[in-house]
């Protein structure tokens, strides 16, 4: 019998520069543990920087760099590489319009949420300017026009095919994972960017509205009311204007600490040090956070909204979004008596019921499977 030659799959992942921890995550375990039936090429060009030397604000020099990398340049490295794979798999769907260079039947998509399209599908609750309007359009036709498109939650599921986005025949589940680092006990010692001494709370995220940090922030101002040794670290940032401002209000900038550019390694040392990890979001697709802190064995605090729930189970504590009081109560709690939060041993299993390697082997498959 002649043996079959692996796949060629391309792998376009996002580009480093812009700076989504999550993305370049989830890209490199996919890499890192596709079967050998897969022959995968990473495609990962170099980020071209013009904007970024013109004396414009900050916000708009990123803009401009992410439009033309991601609209202009990227578009012609993917069209040459799809030439010699037998398919293109898109780790994130905010570049699902590249799907349109690839050819029918040869590209797949993961969508992590529905943000991208979200002033399409609900224009009166996030207005946009009509440029931008115009590429979720582009993004959404590229979406759509996937020969499959990977989800990471039920819920993510749920929302496709109720705002009629992706049949459900087109979509497969394919969760996310708890990468190697993400254990109980370190392995060696961890220098750590910032003190880890004495008791603090952990929240790892972006600053977009939807992870509520106002609402962390508030939170944290009245634990440490009753509290005043507790401390905040918040991995991500920087604080808009905004959060800024409230961290002024709230009489809170010396307890406050915000780190980035953090390794996986460090960041497992901060979860395992942690005396609890809060994700306080309004909106999530997965919960990556959840399942990270809990293969450290660390208490965990979410919003009660499905996909935490899926992420969480019966491992995690539950709060309503944005109730402060009822989130105050919680954490105050927990920091009191750890006995109140589910035993470490399930949120140990809990997290474990998440791989890397189930994921890869659940895309290759489903890739293995349009060949047929």
């Amino acid at each position: 019998m002649t043996k079959r030659e692996p796949l060629r799959l391309a792998v376009v992942r996002d580009y480093r520069a812009e700076g989504w921890p999550s993305m370049d995550l989830c890209a490199d375990q996919l890499l890192a543990h596709l079967p050998p039936e897969i022959a995968a090429q990473e495609v990962a060009p170099a980020f071209v920087r013009l904007f970024s030397y013109l004396p414009l604000a900050a916000r708009i020099r990123l803009n401009g760099d992410r439009l033309l990398n991601r609209y202009l340049l990227l578009p012609g490295v993917v069209r040459r590489v799809a030439r010699r794979v037998d398919f293109v798999h898109i780790v994130d769907h905010s570049y699902a319009h590249l799907v349109e260079v690839v050819g029918p039947g040869r590209a797949g998509v993961y969508c992590h949420d529905l943000d991208a399209f979200r002033c399409l599908l609900a224009p009166a609750e996030e207005p946009r300017p009509v440029w931008f309007r115009r590429l979720a359009r582009r993004l959404l036709r590229g979406l759509q026009q996937a020969a499959v498109v990977f989800y990471n939650s039920r819920y993510t599921a749920e929302q496709l095919t109720a705002a009629g986005l992706v049949p459900a025949e087109r979509l497969v589940h394919a969760p996310l994972g708890v990468a190697m680092e993400f254990t109980p006990v370190a392995l060696g010692s961890i220098p750590l960017p910032v003190s880890t001494e004495g008791p603090y709370l952990l929240h790892v995220g972006s600053n977009i509205p939807r992870k509520r940090l106002d609402v962390l922030l508030e939170v944290y101002a009245a634990v440490r009311q009753r509290m005043p040794a507790v401390r905040l670290i918040q991995v991500g940032g920087p604080w808009p204007p905004n959060l800024r401002e409230l961290l002024e209000r709230l009489n809170i900038v010396a307890g406050v600490t915000q780190v980035r550019g953090l390794s996986r390694a460090q960041l497992a040392e901060l979860y395992r040090k942690a005396k609890a990890v809060l994700v306080p979001s309004a909106s999530e697709g997965f919960g990556l956070p959840v399942i990270e802190a809990l293969a450290c064995g660390t208490p965990v605090v979410a919003s009660d909204i499905p996909s935490l729930r899926e992420a969480g189970g019966a491992a995690v504590l539950y709060c309503p979004v944005g109730d402060v009081a009822a989130w105050t109560e919680t954490v105050l709690q927990l920091l009191r008596d750890p006995c109140v939060v589910p035993p470490r041993e399930i949120r140990l299993r809990q997290a474990a019921a998440f791989s890397w390697a189930r994921h890869a082997r659940i895309i290759a498959d489903t890739y293995l499977h349009l060949t047929r």
